[in-house]
């Protein structure tokens, strides 16, 4: 067992064109540490519909240049083989680790097999590569980026020529040629014949997000933003002059590119503390609100001053404010939302007489609907511009929300005031998660079987109406590793994260509101519920 895996191991060794991985392993490989080679070469880093993420590192369970190479060396034969033998493939990358290296790659194994590749000019936000997909006509684009994970992570993802990210069976497909990748060095890369982009490709995307705000909208709100230490500044300030916005002032430790993300524990504004520094840059000059990027630029999270102090609105509260304010401004086409969102989307979309789509998670899923108008997940992802963008793009979501707190600032009126007014006319829609990190993921595992074998009968007192195994399918919705629980005023859904070594459950609590003088019952009520769902679905977990 122990000389197989060494043999493995000096045959990795023998391929890798990277000079700091190849050190990396060969030093395992002396030392024998049979517990780190056995868990880097225990497997591979799977592709699927989120393509690849994972830590850096050598070895076929890590993401190195070896790894990209087999995948795109992999993409490029599902594209010759789909039609597209000299396509073009647009590829980007942001600013983490490895990121430039692992584009380069990219593009060399795309031009080697035959098909044409352009670079982006420099790490650019993820909706500027969807974006360029449309633009230039390409086959296909992928973005090297890990999005918001940890420092020591990065990530691949890839989109098809409809601009979209990949959905069974492409994933599939793509994955079985990855598979069937021989000796790296069977795998042509040549040392240019590729594109590198220049700045019309920015300006063209920035040109795109005019069709966001309505023609004379307000643009007086002032904001403080941070890119968490990502690539979305300059993009994002190009966008706020060109509207016309006030300049936003910025959080100076996290305003640039830096993959070691100094000041945060996680480069997510939904993780405590990430949101700390924006804040106290708040108390100092009293914005409207605060827009924070995360490292990628495609999720958008605002905070807002409530009873004297900032808090992160939740990204459901952010998905129905959007979904509000282009409903008011007359917006024609389908309102989409994942599963794992609060139901208040579904109720304002009926109201306005829009058709309404639940997706599986993800936009990979959202982006497909047809007809999309708007689309949200609760995980800080908004679609306001699906023909420019079909992806969550938190550039864009950032102009329209900073627009809807213009015009209510004209008003006299908050961000805060407009969601007491929805829960007024749609119920109080309360959401909250329960969300476990792990280090072994067989926690996930058992969790998940623990559910299955024995799925709650009540929670928080409400009884389990319904219990659906989202495996089997659900309606429209195809199979998916899920449970959903509906409860009498409350709905649960419980999955384990496509992207990190997380199981998230998904709770929502709706409480009928006949008028403003009852909202502090009302939330004191769902917060009430949700606090007791959490506590009794742990225990059912076994988490």
């Amino acid at each position: 067992m122990q000389e197989d895996l060494i043999a493995r191991a000096k045959a990795w060794l023998a391929e890798d064109p990277d000079a700091q991985t190849r050190d990396e392993l060969a030093a395992l490989i002396d030392a024998g540490d049979t517990a780190e080679l056995t868990a880097r070469f225990a497997g591979t880093l799977q592709f699927g519909t989120a393509g690849l993420r994972g830590e850096l590192g050598a070895g076929p369970m890590r993401m190195n240049r070896a790894v990209v190479i087999r995948a795109a060396a992999g993409l490029a034969a599902y594209l010759r083989k789909n039609g597209s033998p000299d396509g073009l493939v647009v590829i980007g990358y942001d600013a983490r680790h490895k990121s430039a290296d692992f584009a380069r790659d990219t593009a060399a194994v795309m031009t080697g097999a035959g098909l044409r590749a352009a670079v982006l000019p420099r790490p650019l936000p993820t909706p500027v590569l969807a974006f360029a997909i449309r633009h230039l006509g390409a086959v296909a684009g992928v973005e090297v980026t890990a999005s918001h994970n940890p420092p020591r992570d990065n990530g691949y993802k890839v989109y098809l020529g409809d601009g979209s990210q990949i959905v069974p069976p492409a994933d599939a497909d793509i994955a079985a040629e990855i598979d069937a990748i021989g000796s790296l060095h069977d795998v042509p890369r040549p040392d240019s014949g590729w594109d590198t982009l220049g700045e019309e490709v920015l300006e063209a995307y920035l040109a795109r997000t005019d069709a966001v705000l309505a023609e004379g909208s307000p643009r007086t709100a002032r904001t403080v933003y941070t890119a968490m230490h990502g690539v979305g500044k300059d993009v994002l300030l190009a966008a706020f002059a060109r509207a016309g916005f006030p300049a936003p002032a910025l959080v100076a430790e996290q305003a640039e590119p830096d993959p070691d993300f100094p000041t945060v524990a996680f480069p997510n504004p939904e993780e405590p503390g990430a949101m700390d520094l924006a804040f106290a840059r708040a108390r100092e000059v009293r914005p409207d609100l605060i827009v924070a990027n995360d490292p990628d630029a495609d999720r958008c999270a605002v905070a807002v001053e409530d009873g004297g102090r900032w808090r992160m609105l939740r990204g459901d509260e952010v998905g129905a404010l959007l979904a509000a304010h282009l409903v008011a401004r007359g917006a024609r086409g389908t309102f989409a939302e994942s599963i794992v969102s609060s139901s208040l989307l579904g109720s304002i979309a009926r109201k306005a007489g829009l058709p309404y789509e639940e997706t599986l998670t993800g936009f990979k899923w959202i982006a497909r609907v047809e007809g999309l108008r708007y689309g949200y997940e609760e995980a800080l992802g908004y679609c306001v511009d699906p023909d420019g963008v079909r992806d969550k793009d938190g550039i864009t979501a950032a102009l329209l929300i900073t627009e809807l707190a213009s015009q209510l600032k004209e008003e006299g009126r908050t961000l805060l005031g407009l969601l007491d007014d929805l829960a007024v006319e749609h119920g109080l829609h309360a959401t909250d998660q329960l969300a476990v990190r792990v280090q072994d993921l067989s926690v996930i595992a058992d969790a998940m079987r623990r559910l299955r074998e024995q799925p709650p009968t009540e929670l928080a007192g409400l009884p389990v109406t319904r219990s659906e195994d989202l495996t089997q399918g659900a309606g429209s919705l195809p199979p998916t590793d899920g449970l959903r629980y509906t409860l009498d005023g409350a709905r649960v859904i419980v999955r384990p994260s496509g992207t990190e070594p997380k199981l998230k459950c998904y709770l929502e609590v709706v409480v009928p509101v006949a008028e403003h003088a009852d909202l502090p019952a009302a939330r004191a009520k769902a917060a009430e519920t949700l606090a007791a769902i959490k506590r009794d679905l742990s225990a059912a977990a076994g988490i």
